[in-house]
This record gives C-alpha cells, sequence and structure tokens, in this order.
C-alpha cells in the first residue's frame, strides 16, 4: 500500500517529532509510506527526519501559492502511482481532498490541535466528508472532531500521537546544594504562552516569604516571539529565564533537567509534555489538550491556561520541596507507559492500514492486482 503523508513544512518542533514513529508504524503493518511537505519553511526538521530513515520530499514553493501546491501534489500522487493520501493540518488537508477526488483516492486526515481558526474549522466542517477516515491524536480531539466536524464516529480513530520508548535518555534528579533545571520545549509563539510563564515567575520571585532555592528555566525553541520575550524578561528582572534556541535532540536536553513546565495556552496532545514524563520528570501543565487526562497531583500539576498566578503558585510548591521531584519524575514516566505503550501505538497503526486495504477492495482497487515498486 503506497501512502502519501502530506504536511504543510519542514519545520523544526513538536509537529514533526512523532513522524518517524508513525511512519514506521505504518510501514510495519505493511504500507510504504512517503513524506511530502507542501513547503520547506525553516527546515530545521529535515536533519532529525532524514535521520531516522524517512523518505521525503520537499516542494520548492511558498506557504500562500495553493494552485501550484495543488498541482505539484497531484503530479507527486500520479508518477508515483499512490493509493493513499494522508493529511496534516488544513492547508495539507484540503489540498489532499482535492488531489483525493481528482485521482479517485482515498484520503485520511489527521486533527491534532483541540483550536482552529473559525474559518479553518467551517472549511474542514464543510470538507469533511471528503476524508474517508479521520484520526484523531487525543482524547480531546476526538470528540472535538465529533462536535465541530460532525465526522461519524465511524470514521474516527483516536491514535495518540506517542508511544513510550524505554531507551531516551532518563533525568538525573535533583541533588542538593545545586540549582533546580526548569525546561519547556515548543515555538516562541503566543499559543506556548512564555509571557504567561515570564510573568508567573517575576511573581512567585515578588510573593516569595521565604528565600527560593537556586533555579533556572530553558526553553527551547525558535519563533517570532523570541525579541519580546527576551524584552519582557529584561523588563520583568527574570534573569533566571533562558531562550535556548531550537534544541536538536530533545531527549537529550530533557534529560538535564529536574521539572519541565508547559504553559501552553492551546495545544492538542503536546508530545513534548509526554516525552519529558517519559524522561522521568515531574510537569507542571495547563490545562489544554490531553495534559489534563495524563497530569494529576501524583506527577506534577495542572493550572488554569493563562492564569499567571495558579502558575506561580504551582512553581513555587514545586520549588518549595525539591527533593520530591525525583519520586514524581518516576510516578510520571510510570504513568505514560501505562497509557502509552508502545504495543498498543503498533496496534492501532495496524488497525487503520487493515481498514484502508478494506477500502481499497470495496473501490475495486485490491492490493494484489497494484504492482509493488
Amino acid at each position: 500500500m503506497r501512502i502519501d503523508y502530506i504536511i504543510n513544512s519542514m519545520e523544526g518542533g513538536g509537529a514533526q517529532t512523532p513522524v518517524p514513529r508513525i511512519v514506521g508504524a505504518l510501514e510495519a503493518a505493511g504500507a510504504q509510506v512517503r513524506v511530502l511537505a507542501l513547503t520547506r519553511r525553516n527546515g530545521l526538521a529535515i536533519e532529525r527526519l532524514s535521520a531516522a530513515g524517512v523518505d521525503l520530499v520537499i516542494r520548492d514553493g511558498g506557504e500562500a501559492d495553493h494552485l501550484a501546491a495543488l498541482k505539484w501534489f497531484r503530479q507527486q500522487a500520479r508518477e508515483r502511482g499512490t493509493q493513499v493520501l494522508w493529511t496534516s493540518l488544513t492547508r495539507a488537508t484540503l489540498l489532499g481532498q482535492i488531489v483525493g477526488q481528482q485521482l479517485g483516492l482515498p484520503v485520511v486526515s489527521w486533527q491534532h490541535n483541540a483550536y482552529l481558526k473559525p474559518a479553518n474549522e467551517r472549511l474542514l466542517r464543510w470538507r469533511a466528508g471528503k476524508s474517508a477516515l479521520w484520526v484523531a491524536d487525543s482524547q480531546q480531539v476526538a470528540q472535538l472532531t465529533l462536535t465541530r466536524l460532525k465526522v461519524p464516529p465511524d470514521r474516527l480513530v483516536t491514535w495518540p500521537i506517542f508511544a513510550a520508548d524505554p531507551s531516551v535518555p532518563q533525568a538525573q534528579g535533583w541533588a542538593p546544594d545545586t540549582p533546580i533545571v526548569i525546561g519547556s520545549l515548543g515555538r516562541l509563539h503566543p499559543n506556548k504562552g512564555y509571557d504567561v510563564l515570564i510573568n508567573a515567575i517575576a511573581l512567585l520571585k515578588r510573593q516569595a516569604t521565604t528565600p527560593l532555592p537556586q533555579f533556572r528555566v530553558i526553553i527551547g525553541g525558535t519563533g517570532q516571539d523570541e525579541a519580546d520575550l527576551r524584552a519582557q524578561a529584561d523588563s520583568a528582572g527574570v534573569a533566571e529565564v533562558e531562550l535556548a534556541g531550537f534544541v536538536t535532540d530533545s531527549h537529550r536536553f530533557l534529560a538535564t533537567l529536574h521539572l519541565y513546565v508547559q504553559p501552553s495556552l492551546r495545544e492538542g496532545f503536546c508530545v513534548a509534555a509526554h516525552e519529558a514524563m517519559q524522561a522521568g520528570l515531574p510537569v507542571v501543565v495547563s490545562a489544554v489538550g490531553e495534559m489534563p487526562f495524563t497530569v494529576d497531583e501524583s506527577v506534577g500539576k495542572t493550572v488554569p491556561p493563562g492564569d499567571i498566578a495558579a502558575l506561580a503558585a504551582a512553581l513555587t510548591q514545586m520549588l518549595a520541596h525539591p527533593q520530591q521531584l525525583s519520586g514524581m519524575g518516576k510516578s510520571a514516566r510510570a504513568r505514560v507507559f501505562s497509557k502509552f505503550p508502545p504495543e498498543a501505538f503498533d496496534a492501532t497503526a495496524s488497525h487503520i492500514v487493515s481498514r484502508l486495504r478494506v477500502l481499497l477492495e470495496r473501490r475495486g482497487k485490491p492490493l494484489s492486482r497494484v504492482s509493488t515498486p
């Protein structure tokens, strides 16, 4: 089964992190997967995906030349003899649905985000019937896909985009008389709430009634808000925050931390927070996306999104008891292995591929009649 997996860009960040694992699971289930990107953007994901053995094709184009992108996508599918189109995010999904109609190919469409721009939501709801199967990356996104896009339950599969990996490096735990290292991974974008985090740190420093332990906050990522965040931290006197730029190896970065914070205003699954728990880190997270379904008081704290006072209070409590961080981190690791075992991830991929085989048979395109390159 030849699948073209179409994504918007090769920008570095959480959106591309699970792609190698997804591709590997689909290929283990019997598919041949090629990843197509509509534009390169900053290209920071290319090295990681190439190193993982992902077959990449990147279009030399921009983000608004939709007709040119459509023609390119259609030509790519024709030349390869693609049998299934798999789309991610709104632009790729709408273009994929059109190409699917034109070439008579079934379309599988991811839903990743708990938030959609109103115009995109209307477009996807109007076109929802053009995808043969929808895949939600989390419980919350699955429920939202049913309600806001009106996708029938029998055409929706929930496939969390995270499989716990026992081989990744583990955090070593905090040692007395050393700074507590707090970290976060994400684009420097308003949705990630890093302005809220800086304000919360400033607040907890002002409100401290006893001396705080030494701590540092390292944010790994790039984006449009970098200059504003640096200026905000300087203005607020928050010297503890470091903007470290793009992190090429998220697993090694996480292993250097003692606590992870994700102050996002909007999320879908949020791979980074789950990878932090996998690394044996306690977490302080916003109650958005999948995070409140995974995090409770035994592994960290959840706070309302955008609530500076609540985030400051949660961080203060964690900093006040650094000797408890390691134990909470071990519980966090156990939690993600219990909720997201690799066997379940692979089983869902196999289920989806089996459904696609049946769909192709029904469309009169059985795989036995299609030559394999």
